[in-house]
């Protein structure tokens, strides 16, 4: 019985984000380069939580779909614009999400997977730096999907493009998802 109801929790979330994601009334499309109207539209239309099916619901999720929305607080207009003018120092890296409450699912199933991944003695000491100096001490403030698709992005960065944790730890700050006012 539990089995099901958590099949049943996957399935109706992954339904959610294909409807969601797919509609015409997209982020990405109803403004494009509008931070006001981006912010306008996520912070009404998320489809993101912190649950743990939510988490196991990401492999099975259509990569045409998005996730969307904060996690913990409602977004805050004035840190979203800050936080998508500081991603754009980080442009070349295609691995590294322009807009933390807007992510692509097929590159959110591409993080999630390195999250697995493992990393040398020095890149290790790259990742637990990254932990110690970002603001959350991690990815995100709770263990939930953000935490393991952002941490595989932190291990990809270091692995693929010598991040170093303070660097690493940048990023992760930038592309806080939860929420909230605080930078």
């Amino acid at each position: 019985m539990r089995e099901m109801i958590r099949c049943l929790a996957i399935w109706l979330t992954t339904a959610m984000l294909v409807l969601l994601g797919t509609a015409t009334a997209r982020a990405d499309e109803a403004a494009t380069g509008d931070i006001k109207a981006r912010f306008d539209y996520l912070s009404t239309h998320g489809n993101s939580n912190c649950s743990t099916a939510f988490l196991h619901s990401i492999p099975t999720t259509p990569a045409t779909a998005r996730l969307q929305g904060s996690c913990c607080s409602p977004m805050d207009a004035g840190r979203y614009a800050r936080q998508i003018a500081g991603l754009k120092k980080y442009a070349s890296f295609q691995e590294i999400p322009t807009d933390p409450y807007d992510l692509p699912a097929g590159l959110a199933k591409k993080l999630l997977a390195a999250y697995e991944q493992v990393l040398a003695s020095a890149e290790q000491r790259a990742y637990d730096e990254a932990m110690q100096t970002s603001r959350e001490h991690g990815p995100c403030c709770c263990e939930c999907w953000r935490w393991h698709v952002y941490g595989g992005l932190a291990k990809i960065l270091i692995h693929d493009h010598g991040f170093t944790g303070r660097q690493v730890a940048e990023v992760w700050n930038l592309s806080d998802g939860c929420g909230g006012t605080s930078d």
